[in-house]
């Protein structure tokens, strides 16, 4: 029998709720409630505090509580992991900060440019100096998706909670485990591996997909999502 969660799904740069659409009701339909939060990534007075507060608000006193973090989630989840009961944070092509480091520094800290480039020459793409935003997010995602997406008014993400240091002296004592898409062409696999084992000390699981997971491939991900929420601790 499958025990109902409350999923409480964290956005990425950008901050939109609307990225978790269509995950949204593969989770509900197998019993769940669900929590999408946007963030202020448009507010340029908001820091990781605030996008941490916006989390804690919208779950409110709700109980047996997952916490899924997509990409630059990975900030500011761990800071609610410190205020609520999470039983479970899940990390989804996540970045995952030290004590002190700046989200602005992470970048050059891990290694990612390089990575990210050797990743295009294994896939006979060629490495660019300007940022592709359809061929590093959305060469996965459906069609209608990614019109929509890319239709979107979006705020320019605010520089503000890159630019102060990431604020807990350790990562929060939380059952956690680490989901990434095995075609990230943004964070790569073997990349996150070794980001992850080092800061983290936990294996890294793969799926098929790349950094929009829940955009491109929504079903396979709610089984995942299922998969971590009934395994034995």
């Amino acid at each position: 029998m499958v025990i109902v969660a409350t999923y409480t799904l964290v956005p990425g740069a950008g901050g939109q709720a609307w990225y978790w659409h269509r995950l949204v009701p593969e989770l509900r339909k197998r019993g769940h409630e669900v929590v999408v939060v946007d963030l202020p990534a448009g507010d340029e007075s908001a820091g990781l505090q605030e996008y941490a507060d916006t989390v804690v608000k919208a779950i409110g006193d709700r109980t047996e509580l997952i916490l899924v973090a997509q990409s630059m989630g990975g900030l500011t989840a761990p800071l609610v992991c410190e205020r609520l009961p999470i039983d479970l944070l899940v990390l989804l092509n996540a970045m995952v900060p030290v004590p002190g480091e700046s989200g602005g520094a992470w970048w050059e800290n891990t290694g990612q440019a390089q990575a990210m480039a050797d990743q295009a020459i294994r896939e006979g793409r060629t490495p660019s100096a300007e940022f592709d935003l359809e061929e590093t997010f959305f060469h996965d995602v459906p069609p209608d998706v990614k019109a929509e997406a890319l239709a979107k008014d979006e705020p320019p993400q605010s520089s503000t909670p890159f630019a102060e240091p990431w604020p807990l002296s350790t990562w929060p004592d939380t059952r956690t485990v680490f989901l990434q898409g095995r075609d990230d062409r943004l964070f790569p696999l073997d990349f996150q591996r070794r980001v992850v084992r080092e800061r983290l000390g936990i294996p890294v699981d793969d799926m098929p997909g790349g950094h929009l997971l829940a955009l491109s491939r929504p079903e396979e991900l709610a089984e995942r999502l299922e998969a971590y929420h009934v395994r034995p601790r």
